[in-house]
Formats: C-alpha cells, sequence, structure tokens
C-alpha cells in the first residue's frame, strides 16, 4: 500500500497532467481525413511500416511546435496533390482546455488557440510541451554538433520564451553577417562600419544564450549521467560536458578576435552557433568505444533528462511521444525506460510498434491502462 503523502502528490500531478484528447488530422503526409481520440494515459500506435504511425505522432509533435520533427518544409508535410493540410486537436490540463487548430494552406500558416489566431507562432512553444524520441535521433550521440545543440534548444525554448527570442535574434543576426563577409569585396569602409553594426547586435543574445545554456547544463548533464546508469543496468561511468567558444570570453571579444579570419572564411568561426556536448565512457571518448546498446542508453538518458527537467520546471509532464523504441533496445533496457516514463501520474505516452502484441505486453507488465489504435 502506498503512503498517504505519496498517493496524494500522484493524484496531484493528474490533476496537472497535460494529454491529448482528440485530433483530427485533413491532408497532412499520408493522410486524407482520419479523426483519433485518446482516452487513456497511454497510447499504442500499431501496424504495418508505411501505414502512418510515425505521421501520427509527427501530426501532436506539429500541433505541440508548430512543425514537424522530420520534415523541415511544410510543402513535403502536405498530402500528394493538395495546397495545404489541417489540424485540429484538443488538450486538456486540470480545468483549462486548448482547443487548436493549425491551417497551412498555400505555403502561410495560421495557428488558432480556443479561436484566437497567433500574432506570432513562437509566442505557442512551450504551452504544450513534448518529448519525442525517434529512430534517428541517435545522430544526437554519433553526428554532428548541430544535432546536439537542436537537442539544447528544444528544451530550453519550452522552457524560457526569451531564450528562444535570443536565439531567434542570434540566428536572423548570424546569417547577415555571413552573407556579409562573403561579399566583402566592395567599399571596405561601408562594409566595415556594417560588419561592425552586427558585431554589436550579435553581442547581446550571443552572450545571454550561453549563459542560459550553461546554467541549464549545470543541472543536466548530471541527470544525464544517473539516467544513464538506470537505462543500462550498470555501473558504468558516463559524463557530459558542455563546450562553448564563450568560455574563453565574451562574444564580443571572440568577434573582434576572430575579425580577420572570418574575412579571410567568409563565416563568422566562433560564436555559440559553435557549441556542443561531449561524452566520456569511462573516461574515453564515448563515440570511439561505445556499443550500439551503449549509444542507445545515452540516447533515452538523453531523452529522459529532457522529460524529466520539462516537468520539473513546467511543473507536470511533457507529453512523450516514442517512435519504433521496441526495434532499438533490448528487453531490459526497454522495460527500464518504460517503467521510468510510464510510472503512475507522469504523465501521457504515445508508442508506435509493428507488432500489437507487444504494445499489450508492455502495458500489462506495467501495469498501465493503454488503449490500443490499429492502423
Amino acid at each position: 500500500m502506498q503512503p498517504h503523502g505519496e498517493r496524494a502528490m500522484q493524484c496531484y500531478l493528474c490533476k496537472l497532467m497535460l494529454q491529448l484528447k482528440k485530433l483530427t488530422i485533413t491532408h497532412f503526409k499520408n493522410y486524407e481525413i482520419s479523426s483519433f481520440e485518446f482516452p487513456q494515459k497511454a497510447t499504442g500506435i500499431s501496424g504495418l511500416n508505411g501505414h502512418g504511425k510515425t505521421n501520427l505522432l509527427d501530426a501532436i509533435y506539429y500541433c505541440c511546435f508548430t512543425k514537424s520533427y522530420f520534415t523541415p518544409t511544410d510543402s513535403l508535410n502536405t498530402g500528394f496533390g493538395k495546397n495545404g493540410f489541417r489540424l485540429e486537436a484538443l488538450f486538456e490540463q486540470s480545468n483549462q482546455s486548448y482547443q487548436l487548430i493549425c491551417i497551412n494552406r498555400d505555403g502561410k500558416k495560421e495557428l488558432l488557440l480556443n479561436g484566437i489566431a497567433y500574432d506570432k507562432l513562437s509566442k505557442h512553444i512551450g504551452l504544450l510541451p513534448a518529448v519525442m524520441v525517434a529512430p534517428d535521433d541517435i545522430e544526437i550521440i554519433t553526428g554532428g554538433s548541430g544535432n546536439r545543440r537542436k537537442y539544447l534548444d528544444t528544451i530550453l525554448c519550452q522552457l524560457d520564451a526569451d531564450y528562444l527570442q535570443q536565439l531567434m535574434n542570434y540566428n536572423r543576426v548570424l546569417l547577415q553577417r555571413n552573407s556579409l563577409l562573403k561579399n566583402f569585396n566592395q567599399s571596405i569602409q561601408q562594409n566595415e562600419l556594417l560588419l561592425q553594426v552586427l558585431d554589436d547586435q550579435l553581442t547581446i543574445p550571443g552572450n545571454l544564450v550561453f549563459e542560459k545554456r550553461k546554467t541549464f547544463n549545470a543541472e543536466l548533464l548530471p541527470l544525464v549521467s544517473l539516467l544513464y546508469e538506470k537505462i543500462s543496468g550498470t555501473a558504468e561511468q558516463v559524463s557530459t560536458y558542455y563546450e562553448s567558444d564563450l568560455k574563453q570570453g565574451s562574444m564580443e571579444s571572440l568577434l573582434k578576435k576572430n575579425r580577420e579570419k572570418d574575412k579571410l572564411l567568409q563565416r563568422t568561426v566562433a560564436g555559440i552557433h559553435k557549441d556542443d556536448l561531449s561524452f566520456t565512457l569511462n573516461d574515453q571518448p564515448f563515440k570511439s568505444i561505445a556499443s550500439q546498446g551503449q549509444r542507445k542508453s545515452l540516447l533515452f538518458a538523453l531523452k529522459l533528462a529532457e522529460f524529466e527537467l520539462i516537468k520539473k520546471y513546467k511543473g507536470f509532464s511533457p507529453i512523450l511521444l516514442l517512435d519504433d523504441v521496441f526495434e532499438k533496445l533490448d528487453n531490459k533496457r526497454i522495460q527500464n525506460l518504460l517503467e521510468e516514463v510510464c510510472r503512475e501520474g507522469s504523465g501521457q505516452v504515445f508508442i508506435t510498434d509493428t507488432h500489437k502484441d507487444r504494445l499489450q505486453q508492455a502495458f500489462e507488465l506495467l501495469q498501465v491502462e493503454g488503449t490500443i489504435i490499429e492502423l
């Protein structure tokens, strides 16, 4: 029997829980017009490959982030031969309902919340937090630094509206600065003045993003190590480090120091757009010695850390979207993972798999009430 205080906390978390109740998809990817209801905390989505399991998860993600997790341009999210798509979702949290409608027509996007259109789509980010785990996410471990910056930014943008704005400002000015450097062959005086203006505009958001990343990573990175141990079921020592040019000096000093090099290479060689996370296993470079299983364990540790910190700072769990995880982890790691994400009061979870029986067995093993959708 659970202690009274623990039961009371779980009851409180259930009241706070963000839950997607219904979703209608029109002309999004392979869907014509389909409606789904999600009455339980856990939803399994089964079906053969190509039947739309991942696209259903992506439609949910789109409602939370106003963009696809997988496809960079909305023209590729639109059903073949159609001129747009429409997503309509009903979310509930406590006594609050969020009726969300996203319309994309002829390349123009409109987002309405409870009948009121957003003037800026960025204002929606963080209202309906979500965490996606997909097969290609292994690139966070094995790929370039851009994958790891995207991982950090996805968390921080949901937690801190100012971070999102400063990051957008930085990226906008960075594009302008790099464009200027590529065309640095006209009036030297005029270009030097413009370059200094852009340097000044890059300095403030660069320094602010760095400070926010540094503070956040001080909490994130130790948590990743703890979760890795839980998921892997071993005592292996995994450590994660935040690397940034700004640890050596301010954004202003970096731009000044590298100005001639930037001109020569025609791009901005230092700044927060070069930040990275590095990993070690038993004090050795992780990518050099880690097995496939170890890499997958680290990936899920990173994603669970994302889940836990969003839950901590929002006061409720984000919606968790797990795509094809049964094919990527062994049974022991799967059980450890699902015990972390499906425990009582933790939030709403969506899991795709080609095998319906495997989803049912997982829900029964964890004593989780779940619904299976067959596509």
